[in-house]
């Protein structure tokens, strides 16, 4: 019998399959990083989300530790190298999330285009301001998707739907399977300059941080909107803000942010920029 540490809420049929198998079963929500160094002592198995942070201090504190669990895609917030160095697999579940993203996307996409928390918030607020909140149409814009992985591939099924013209930048595909899908593979630089929507579905390295800067945005064309369901840090922050308060960049809807969780970003103070809480898996 093995001790599985879970740190973050996971659906109980999960935490049954774990039981059922014979495991002991620690579930410790909202722990300080202090307070999992202790937790993580004699565990054999940790089990988390996002928020969870599994620094080399953390997989040193477990020396029991056989491995660590990612419930969902992204495994940026585990120290991937240094479990390795000291013998902790680490196990992802690529599918487990993949059309709750695409459809959160899908969700902002159509929040952003036709300003809907705007118009919500100032309704409930006894205005009636329909000449001030008229939005774009999807149908024959050009969505530009950053990443055509199982996600970003099924964005585009979605758009497609809606009568949008997708094109795409991937440097780690064949250009096989764009063509399969009909999407037209760009560089970089002419999406940008393309898009009337982009939408980002890359994985966080230390080639995608800070993809999104000023440069890149200055080369833009004007009216873009852009859409981040994927991870924070892969946009600076700070540079869309500027653009879109200098109305070179239309509006913004995003989902992630470079620290999580958080209550300050310089675009929450924005009206063209919808903004959630990471909910891209949120759903039951």
């Amino acid at each position: 019998m093995a001790r599985i540490l879970v740190t973050e809420e996971l659906a109980e049929r999960g935490l049954a399959r774990m039981r059922e198998a014979g495991h002991q079963v620690d579930l410790r929500l909202g722990l300080t990083p202090e307070q999992l160094l202790d937790a993580v002592a004699g565990a054999h198995g940790l089990v988390v989300r996002s928020e969870t942070k599994v620094t080399e201090a953390v997989l040193q504190a477990g020396p029991d530790l056989v491995i660590v669990g990612r419930a969902g895609v992204g495994i940026d917030n585990v120290d991937v190298q240094a479990a390795t160095r000291l013998g902790v697999m680490v196990a992802n579940a690529p599918l487990s999330n993949v059309v709750s993203n695409a459809e959160h996307t899908m969700a902002l996409l159509l929040a952003q285009a036709r300003n809907v928390p705007r118009a919500d918030a100032s309704l409930k607020a006894g205005q009636w301001a329909r000449s001030k909140l008229s939005g774009v149409e999807l149908h024959g814009k050009t969505l530009g998707l950053l990443g055509l992985g199982r996600v970003g591939t099924l964005v585009a099924q979605r758009a497609n739907a809606f009568g949008m013209r997708i094109v795409a930048w991937d440097p780690w595909i064949s250009p096989e399977r764009p063509r399969k899908l009909g999407i037209e593979l760009l560089e970089l630089e002419e999406l940008v300059r393309q898009a009337d929507f982009l939408s980002v579905h890359l994985l966080k390295t230390p080639d995608s941080v800070g993809l999104i800067n000023a440069s890149l945005l200055s080369r833009a064309k004007p009216g873009l909107r852009i859409i981040n369901t994927a991870r924070g840090g892969i946009i600076d922050e700070q540079a869309l803000a500027d653009a879109i308060a200098d109305g070179r960049i239309a509006g913004a809807a995003i989902d992630v942010f470079a620290t999580e969780p958080t209550t300050e970003s310089p675009l929450f103070g924005l009206d063209k920029v919808v903004v959630t809480p990471h909910l891209g898996a949120s759903t039951r």
